[in-house]
């Protein structure tokens, strides 16, 4: 769509016509003015500012005093009634010395700077319309009534043809009066021209006939235009595009656009590596605003409208915006108090989508926005965490449902349960940074999804870790209650090898974790058998091998067998060692009272007491070597 410079720019001059030409006609149009014809019996060269006042510079003493706002005007009365319907009907009040006017406009369309031209016009002097004035000018003339019925071609009808020839034919007028509007309440709803100009931007913005590609580059132009509107104006045009069929991707381009222009962005301080930092036991939150960065944060009431307004104009259709931006929305929605409905509706957007998250998105603050701007806890948490787990919880809960509908409906599933689990595991394992977070609201969280979601528990590992590292006081029973969610059968050899040497896990868990170890060892080396198996039997039917190199593949087999073998024998010795352990340490207590019974005994003396110490000693060097061949078995 092409912009047309000459009526963006367009003014239309109003000047006073002579006797002579008044038979004319009730106007003529020449050279783009319109020519008023003089009937006024009053005239005035010009207006006089002194401080706060203004007066009509005329022969004839000035007989009425009007105040608008902080300026008081000196006029004659005669032009304003013979103009304006308003000044006829009222019955001014005797002279008050304490009101220092006659008569004193409350809430006058567009101000001073308007009744200025208004006066203006009254007197005969040559006025400009141009699009940043239509607006309060055609307002202006509603409240002080100047209809054709008092004069022919008045300020009613001039400022209404302008609006109508002028304006709304110009993309660029149409938006600079639709600004103007914003001050010029309800009396810009009243006369319709709100409606208009949303009217004329919305028919323009979508009269695009070619394809999608060249309607996305095309329209990125007007994106910027409406999104310097106020929230109402916006929320019309995007009603009124949709009523027209717009293609939902680029209204939600636009909605996007204008969401980065004026909602606050909500921002994480984050450290050298990329995480998020922890100072003092809080997590440190910043309000910043939007791209403008201009000033400080608008009215949380401002704000919550605007987050609302836009919840409700989102097309229906889960592509339409992206999860970033839908968790941007649930992050200020929070953070301003919006309606649980509308956080409700965003939960569910973000549920659908869930897939196309990263942990980011789901680092939801616990915290509102105070009336000065200040974070203050949420009433609706429970302790003093930094993230909102219960959202997610809530979010992991509408996308299983998505799931299940999905799978009675026999629609092809995607790949993208094993995904969710990967972006839990890594959320679990920022939250697991938050002193203040419950076990069991780690665990629940860490439990929602089903076993199917989670090809390996490495990831659920990291963030099991994690929590027992930042909290080194956990009793032994939360310890063993927390590593039952994770299944050690489902870590790798790298995590197995780093659990069976981590203080932090309880015993239990570290012995499941050897046993899996292992398991996936001889599975490995099988499977190396098999393959090294098929391998020589493919290179004898393929081509015939020498005698030497088949007596050393065979050697070879024969050693990896033998290794087989005793790493079976390990394996056996070791789990002889674990119930002897056990039954040990059912027999300890009463083997120290018959231990103690001997001692008072007078059999055994200080030389029986060497060979005792001298015998254990040996006892223990050959366990410890023992285990130390184990291990090099093992490795």
């Amino acid at each position: 769509m092409q912009q047309d410079p000459e009526k963006s720019t367009m003014k239309l001059s109003i000047q006073p016509q002579s006797l002579a030409s008044a038979s004319d006609g009730p106007y003529e149009v020449q050279n783009r003015s319109i020519v008023v014809p003089e009937k006024l019996i009053t005239k005035a060269d010009g207006f006089e500012k002194k401080e706060h006042s203004w007066f009509a510079i005329s022969q004839i003493p000035t007989d009425l005093s009007i105040q608008v706002q902080d300026i008081t005007f000196y006029v004659h009365k005669f032009p304003l009634v013979s103009r304006c319907g308003y000044f006829g009907r009222i019955e001014l009040q005797p002279p008050n010395s304490n009101l220092r006017c006659d008569l004193k406009l409350e809430n006058f369309p567009g101000g001073s700077e308007t009744f200025e031209a208004v006066l203006k016009f009254c007197y005969g002097l040559p006025i400009s319309l141009n699009p940043n004035n239509v607006a309060p000018l055609r307002c202006a003339s509603e409240f002080l009534e100047m209809t054709e019925a008092l004069e022919d071609g008045n300020l009613i009808s001039k400022a209404e043809a302008f609006f109508t020839f002028v304006v709304l034919s110009s993309w660029k007028d149409s938006i600079t009066v639709l600004k103007s509007c914003e001050t010029l309440s309800p009396w810009a709803e009243n006369l319709q021209i709100v409606r208009r100009c949303c009217d004329s931007i919305a028919w323009k913005a979508s009269r695009q006939t070619s394809t999608t590609q060249d309607i996305i580059n095309e329209e990125m132009w007007w994106f910027n235009d409406v999104a310097t509107l106020r929230i109402d104006h916006f929320t019309r045009i995007i009603t009124a595009l949709r009523a027209k069929g717009m293609r939902p991707e680029i209204i939600g381009s636009c909605i996007m656009q204008y969401g980065e222009k004026w909602l606050p962005s909500l921002e994480v301080e984050i450290d050298r590596v990329g995480r998020f930092s922890y100072g003092k036991n809080e997590l440190q939150w910043n309000i910043t605003n939007g791209r403008t960065q201009e000033g400080d944060i608008g009215p949380i009431k401002e704000q919550r409208t605007i987050i609302e307004s836009l919840v409700s104009i989102l097309p229906p259709q889960k592509e339409a915006v992206s999860c970033k931006f839908l968790s941007k929305m649930l992050k200020v929605a929070i953070v301003y108090s919006a309606s649980p409905a509308l956080v409700s509706e965003l939960e569910k957007r973000i549920g659908l989508m869930l897939e196309n998250a990263n942990v980011n998105d789901l680092l939801i603050p616990s915290y509102t926005a105070g009336d000065e701007g200040e974070l203050v806890k949420s009433s609706s948490m429970e302790g003093p965490t930094m993230h909102n787990i219960n959202i997610v919880q809530r979010i992991l809960e509408y996308f299983l449902l998505y799931e299940q509908q999905q799978q009675q409906q026999q629609q092809p599933q995607k790949p993208g349960m094993l995904a969710i689990g990967k972006l839990l595991d890594s959320y679990l394992a920022e939250i697991a940074k938050d002193p203040n977070l419950p076990v069991t609201n780690f665990q629940v969280l860490a439990e929602s999804l089903p076993e199917n979601a989670r090809a390996c528990d490495d990831g659920l590992y990291r963030a099991i870790d994690t929590y027992l590292k930042t909290r080194p006081s956990l009793s032994e029973h939360e310890r063993r209650r927390l590593c039952k969610v994770m299944d050690c059968e489902k870590l790798s050899l790298d995590a197995c090898a780093h659990a069976a040497q981590n203080d932090r896990l309880p015993l239990r868990t570290v012995i499941q974790v050897l046993f899996s170890e292992q398991a996936k060892l001889r599975m490995e080396i099988q499977g190396k058998n098999q393959t090294e198996s098929d391998d020589i039997s493919e290179q004898e039917v393929s081509w015939s091998s020498t005698k030497k190199e088949v007596r050393s593949l065979k050697a070879e087999l024969e050693k990896v067998k033998s290794q087989m073998a005793e790493l079976q024998k390990d394996y056996s010795e070791l789990q002889q060692e674990y119930e002897k352990l056990i039954i040990k340490q059912r027999n300890s207590s009463g083997w120290i009272l018959g231990w103690r019974k001997i001692r008072k005994s007078a059999l055994f003396h200080t030389k029986m007491d060497e060979e005792d110490t001298d015998e254990s000693h040996n006892r223990k060097f050959q366990n410890q070597r023992g285990s130390l061949r184990r291990r090099q078995s093992i490795a």
